[in-house]
């Protein structure tokens, strides 16, 4: 039986498609190069390597886009009409897939966990499942997926990606110089993991070192910004949050400019970095100028209130920003269209408070904003993101409460700050706004 890399059998496949396989693998670890390409290369090689379609399946739907997922659901109607005869492992990634691609993260999460636990080698498992914590907001599953994996991969070529992944969950659960630890030991291996990179810029936000943060990115360009890495765009964005941090407002427009939005990239992914510094620049009082015209007409393609409720509150920026507020109301109205499930309940719980928090903020409507986002910004577990990515909403309500002269909200959420990165130039900024405002 051929097997691949991690010593896991690939039923159908040849020589050359196992070597495909792991190569796409490797792609979508590293962040860099069409992990795809591969695949299909793979698939027409070995027509009944089911392994390789539902790789490409766990691609498509991670992508969090309409579109895409949409086409995650194909390749499983495929899958069950061409494999009448599953092996365990393919049966496990498409248990887990069906839930993943009707919006039921936290159940195709437990699934690959509980897969994990008997084969901890399965490679495509550990990267899907990371993601899904990712994409959950699940801290604590972050970090400890990734742990309870590791012993497994002492001797296995790979391992070093797992750090880069170990790294990233130890910084969401606050462990900070462990994170640091292992995510510099994984660069020592291969300078070229970007993820193990933006784990260490994770926890440079996170302590505040907007300084050393900046000197790290740029010293490591060449490492992570080639061409064809698809997290460049996002390693871009955390350089243009030390910018903020610093008050260096000019030069984190013009990264908007000159990377960010410079391919016009109509990837999710990618337009929510890019409204998220548009947002956290406007509310801070930087003119963005017309920015948020192209930003809200890209995110046309992929905001409908049911697949993602994380994509959505960034596109409802976006449509806010370029004076588009019923757009931005009307995923809530999409949303209720949708069908029962995790997605749904999300963007009930959070996504609408949030939404309408953001729009109630444009208008000036200040009190209403921060009684909104203020329950809305405690998530754990649900809606997704880092909290670097999610801080935005911090941010909004912070200015709320400032703005509408909301004294002890204001004076509170600034000490918080405070508390956590007390060089902050934007926190020391809202400290000395909120005491003119007394």
């Amino acid at each position: 039986m051929i097997q691949d890399r991690q010593g896991n059998s690939l039923p159908g496949a040849s020589p050359k498609a196992a070597e495909l396989f792991d190569l796409s693998c490797r792609r979508f670890a590293r962040f860099r190069g069409d992990p795809v390409a591969p695949l299909d290369d793979a698939i027409a090689d070995s027509p009944e390597f089911g392994m390789a379609k539902i790789a490409k399946a766990w691609i498509y739907v991670m992508s969090t886009e309409p579109g895409a997922t949409a086409g995650a659901r194909r390749i499983l109607r495929d899958i069950e009409k061409e494999h009448p005869a599953l092996s365990e492992r393919e049966a496990a990634h498409i248990e887990a897939l069906q839930a993943a691609t009707v919006g039921n993260w936290t159940v195709a999460g437990r699934v690959l966990d509980m897969w994990s636990a008997f084969h901890p080698r399965d490679y495509l498992a550990l990267l899907a499942g990371h993601q899904i914590d990712f994409l959950t907001a699940n801290a604590r599953n972050l970090r400890d997926r990734i742990a309870r994996a590791l012993p497994a991969w002492e001797k296995v070529p790979e391992r070093s990606f797992l750090l880069g992944m170990l790294a990233f969950g130890l910084e969401e659960a606050g462990d900070y110089p462990r994170a640091e630890a292992a995510g510099r030991e994984a660069l020592e291996k291969d300078a070229d993991d970007a993820w193990a990179h933006h784990a260490v810029a994770h926890v440079m936000e996170m302590q505040g070192r907007a300084e050393e943060g900046r000197d790290f990115i740029r010293r490591r360009r060449a490492h992570w910004a080639q061409p064809d890495s698809f997290l460049k765009i996002h390693n871009w964005w955390h350089l243009a949050l030390c910018h903020l941090e610093l008050g260096e407002f000019e030069s984190a427009l013009q990264l908007y400019d000159d990377e960010i939005r410079a391919g016009e990239s109509t990837i999710a992914m990618n337009l929510a970095d890019a409204a998220a510094l548009l947002w956290r620049l406007q509310v801070i009082g930087v003119d963005v100028g017309e920015r948020w015209d192209e930003l809200a007409e890209a995110w046309t393609q992929h905001a409908d209130g049911r697949c993602y409720p994380f994509n959505d509150m960034h596109a409802a920026m976006a449509f806010i920003g370029a004076g588009r507020r019923n757009d931005a109301l009307d995923l809530l109205v999409a949303a209720e269209g949708a069908e029962p499930g995790e997605m749904r309940d999300w963007m009930a719980q959070t996504g609408r408070p949030v939404i309408e928090g953001l729009v109630a903020f444009d208008r000036g409507h200040y009190m209403e904003a921060a009684e909104l986002l203020f329950p809305a910004r405690q998530i754990y577990g649900t809606f997704g993101g880092s909290h670097a990515q999610r801080d935005v909403i911090d941010w909004t309500l912070t200015e709320a409460a400032i703005r509408g002269k909301i004294h002890g909200l204001a004076d509170s959420l600034i000490a918080e700050r405070l508390s956590l990165r007390p060089g902050s130039r934007i926190n020391r900024a809202f400290q000395a706004r909120s005491k003119k405002e007394h």
